[in-house]
């Protein structure tokens, strides 16, 4: 049970508490030691196995929190949370995932006009039953329609660093079995998808029965859905089904390959083996004479791509998009990797609603051996997160203008700010403070429900701006919990090329945004990417990874990730002198 499993624990047990009318106190108190847990840099299971250390000398962990957390790493579950979901239906829950309805307003439609699904829900609002309701309107019943599609993708996907969480835990575990001999993830899990329905696991081993024992003693499995000889399929506490498919060493590769996916690749493969004479699928590659079959290789993927004299795919490239013919015209570009990364350009600190200060920040970004940062606390606009206002933010820049002074050659420190896109037009802060910047983050945190037309002026205004250097989180989206407002992106790409700007691949896993299909769109347009984590805690400068394997997926090179440049490069590119 790891810290991001155990926070989901206690913020569905927030919800279901709240959604029960429970003590505003006792919600609040689960809610922040989510959050808590959520951006601890050491496993929980590490400290309570510490028999020196305690979890309640973590601020806002107390010894009933602490009791539950020993729990939940001992067990796996929580009786009190199984216990308020047999309380509450679980087509009920589903309520939950309406963006910005909330437990209260969930807990109003169930009791007072019983409603226990979403069809029930669109249903009432259909009807302007909804509306009737004390405290919710027109305006929210018109919300909540269109935010189900959002709350039905969230019952049946999760975000992939969460599936990336149990992905490490089912090889951990399955690892230890002897009978495996080769082990892989496969599905959208491998591809690298946003979000991520199930999981795929291909185990190669003499003997299957004993790697079904095995995998039927994982710790979260909460039921077996179906086993067979050589293939079972489990559902886990969290609601993730699981199958697992046994395989011989032959067939491993073309396994991995078939179930990798995904489905429109492996259409396009089956049609250039059809030319060629040959048969591709989870068995095998195999050659086609007469009534016969003759097995032409498949125990690598390798094996499975020479056949048809193609490259391995990286599996991010599986789409079939462009994959094919690049690989028709020559070698397949060299895909952006961690490694590349120079710097980071979005972050924030305690100035504003972020969880370290400047210095522990620095600190982080030096032992991630980045070479340059970027501060960007918010602007004065936001006032929930204490947003900067001219005075405040000056002092930060002339505080960053000393750590340069000490550090050296060894990191540089960029003075900058996300800064919004006011709602009427315009930047939230001065020009004259602006062009102080080194780094410039427009960004639209308000206002994201108006039109179209609105929205897009408001960033193609920020574009035009002289002293702004890229727009963050360009979408607004929020997977499983926030669609993307409506913007017309193809004139952001136009105004973003026109005015030398950059566009930002937001790398954290609850917005990735740009999306895949969108950075390939800003590549073709010639407007760099700029991967920043958004990171709020020292820990969450490793979000960088989740960026990249988006940016993958869009088919960007090093060349195409502004970040992957020196800060002598990138300040060339963005127009600053000095």
């Amino acid at each position: 049970m790891n810290n991001a499993r155990i926070a989901e624990v206690f913020d569905q047990l927030a919800d279901l508490l709240e959604f029960q009318g429970a003590n505003a106190f006792r919600v609040r108190a689960y809610r922040n030691a989510a959050r808590t847990i959520g951006d601890l840099a050491e496993q929980v299971s590490a400290i309570l196995a510490d028999e020196t250390r305690s979890l309640t000398e973590i601020d806002g962990i107390g010894k009933d929190l602490s009791e539950k957390c020993q729990v939940l790493v001992e067990t796996g579950r929580l009786p009190q949370l199984d216990e308020l979901r047999r309380e509450i239906p679980e087509s009920v829950l589903a309520l939950l995932r309406i963006p910005g309805l909330g437990p209260k307003k969930a807990a109003a439609l169930h009791k007072e006009l019983g409603i226990n699904d979403l069809d029930q829900l669109k249903a009432a609002c259909e009807a302007h039953r909804v509306r009737e309701l004390k405290g919710f309107g027109e305006k929210t019943e018109q919300t909540i329609l269109a935010g189900l599609d959002t709350a039905r993708s969230a019952e049946q996907r999760m975000l992939w660093a969460t599936a990336d969480d149990l992905a490490h835990e089912l090889r951990e575990h399955l690892a230890a079995c002897p009978a495996v001999e080769q082990l892989e993830l496969a599905g959208s899990y491998r591809r690298g998808r946003d979000t991520v329905g199930d999981l795929d696991v291909l185990v190669d081993s003499p003997d299957a029965g004993q790697v079904m024992d095995h995998f039927a003693r994982l710790p979260e499995l909460d039921q077996v859905l179906a086993r067979g000889d050589t293939k079972m399929s489990v559902r886990t506490r969290g609601g993730c089904q699981i199958d697992l498919r046994v395989v011989p060493a032959r067939s491993f590769g073309a396994a991995l390959q078939y179930f990798t996916g995904s489905k429109e690749h492996n259409v396009v493969l089956r049609g250039l083996a059809r030319q060629r004479g040959l048969k591709v699928n989870e068995y095998g590659v195999f050659r086609l004479r007469d009534d016969s079959e003759e097995y032409v290789g498949g125990a690598t993927e390798e094996e499975v791509y020479a056949a048809l004299d193609l490259p391995v795919f990286p599996p991010e490239l599986r789409e079939a998009r462009q994959e094919f013919e690049w690989a028709q015209k020559g070698p397949l570009p060299r895909l952006v990797e961690l490694d590349d990364i120079r710097g980071d350009l979005h972050m924030h600190t305690t100035e504003t609603d972020g969880k370290a200060t400047l210095d522990e920040m620095i600190a982080a970004a030096r032992q991630r051996g980045l070479k340059y940062i970027a501060i960007t606390d918010h602007s004065q606009r936001v006032a929930m997160a204490r947003g900067l206002d001219p005075r405040r933010l000056r002092a930060q820049w002339a505080e960053i203008d000393r750590r340069n002074r000490d550090l050296g050659r060894s990191l540089t420190v960029l003075k900058g700010i996300e800064c919004d896109i006011l709602e009427k037009g315009g930047m939230d802060l001065p020009d004259d403070v602006l062009a102080e910047a080194d780094w410039v983050l427009a960004s639209v945190h308000y206002g994201q429900n108006q039109s179209r037309q609105q929205i897009t002026e408001r960033i193609l205004e920020a574009l035009e701006h002289p002293s702004v250097s890229c727009i963050a989180h360009p979408t607004g989206r929020l997977l499983t919990r926030r669609p993307a407002y409506d913007v017309d992106l193809e004139a952001v790409f136009r105004a973003a090329r026109q005015h030398g700007k950059m566009l930002e691949l937001n790398a954290n896993p609850l917005r990735l945004d740009l999306n895949d299909v969108q950075c390939a769109a800003a590549r073709s347009h010639g407007v760099p990417i700029v991967i920043g984590t958004d990171a709020h805690s020292t820990e969450a400068l490793g979000m960088m990874r989740y960026g990249i394997l988006q940016a993958r997926r869009g088919g960007l090179t090093k060349e195409d990730v502004a970040n992957t440049r020196s800060w002598r490069e990138l300040k060339k590119l963005i127009g600053r002198k000095g």
